[in-house]
C-alpha cells in the first residue's frame, strides 16, 4: 500500500469510529475498562494467527487491534486527554529517541547493543523510581513476564557470562526440586518449581528461543497425538477408559511415527 493509500485508509477508519461512537448504542457505552478484556482477547487471537503462520488471520487480527487503538484514542479525545494524532506522534518521538544509532551519532552494530541502549534510554527518559524492572507490566502472563525480566536485567549486564553457564543453574534448581519432593513440603516445592521455570525461561532467552512459542508447539503436538489415540479408540469401539496405559502408549508412539 502506498503512503497516500495508507493515509486514506487511516482517515476512513477514524471517520468510521467517529460515526460508530455517535450512532451505535453498543459503541457509545464502551469505556477504557469495558474494552480492556476485549483488547487482551484480540492480542491472543493475533498471537494464535502468528503461531499458525496464517497470513489472512494475522491481517484480520491486526485490523481488530488497530480498531482498539483508534477506539481508545477516541475515548481519550472525548475526555480531553489525548487523541489519535497524539498517540501516533508520541510513538514516533519515542522510536526516534530510542534509535540514536539511526537518527543520531551513536553506533550499534548488533541487536544486543541496540537492546541495551533501548533499555538504558527507556529508564533515563521515564526516570522510574522502581528501577530497571519497573516497566514490566504487572498483568503480563507469568512466562512472558519472566522472559522480559530476564531481558531487562541482561541489558544492564546482569547475565551469565557465557550462555552455556545457564545449564548449571537449571541443574541446581532441579536438585532443589528433588530435595523438596523428598521433604514433601508443598510451599517450598512451589517456590523451587518456580525457580526451575525461571531458569529454563532464561535458557530459552539465551538461546534465542521464545518459551511461549516453544511450549505452544508442544501443546499442539500433544493434542495431535492424544487425538490420534482417541480416534484409534473410536475405531475399536471403546473409550479411553477401556484401554490400558500400554495400549495408549502404543498409539501415542504410532502418532509420533506419522508426524
Amino acid at each position: 500500500m502506498s503512503r497516500p493509500d495508507a493515509e486514506k485508509a487511516t482517515t476512513r477508519l477514524l471517520d468510521v469510529m467517529d460515526r460508530l461512537r455517535k450512532e451505535c448504542p453498543w459503541d457509545r457505552e464502551q469505556t477504557f475498562d469495558t474494552l480492556r478484556n476485549n483488547t487482551i482477547e484480540e492480542t491472543y487471537e493475533l498471537a494464535d494467527a502468528i503461531t499458525d503462520k496464517n497470513m489472512d488471520g494475522i491481517k484480520e487480527e491486526l485490523g481488530d487491534l488497530l480498531l482498539h487503538v483508534v477506539f481508545y484514542s477516541k475515548l481519550g479525545e472525548e475526555a480531553g486527554a489525548f487523541n489519535y494524532t497524539d498517540v501516533a506522534d508520541g510513538v514516533c518521538d519515542k522510536l526516534i529517541y530510542r534509535h540514536p544509532h539511526v537518527y543520531g551519532d551513536i553506533h550499534a552494530d548488533t541487536p544486543e547493543v541496540v537492546k541495551q541502549n533501548w533499555e538504558a534510554l527507556k529508564l533515563r527518559k521515564k526516570k522510574r523510581k522502581s528501577g530497571t524492572l519497573g516497566g514490566v507490566p504487572v498483568s503480563l502472563p507469568a512466562m512472558v513476564k519472566a522472559f522480559r525480566i530476564g531481558e531487562k536485567a541482561a541489558a544492564t549486564g546482569f547475565d551469565w557470562e557465557h550462555k552455556e553457564d545457564v545449564w548449571a543453574k537449571v541443574k541446581e534448581e532441579l536438585m532443589e526440586v528433588d530435595v523438596e519432593l523428598e521433604a514433601k513440603d508443598k510451599e517450598h516445592l512451589t517456590d523451587e518449581m518456580g525457580d526451575l521455570f525461571f531458569a529454563l525461561i532464561n535458557a530459552c532467552r539465551l538461546y534465542g528461543i521464545d518459551p511461549e512459542g516453544a511450549l505452544e508447539r508442544t501443546n499442539k503436538k500433544f493434542i495431535r497425538r492424544f487425538e490420534h489415540i482417541e480416534r484409534r479408540a473410536e475405531e475399536r469401539g471403546v473409550t479411553l477408559h477401556d484401554m490400558t496405559l500400554k495400549e495408549m502408549d502404543g498409539y501415542w508412539n504410532e502418532a509420533k511415527t506419522l508426524e
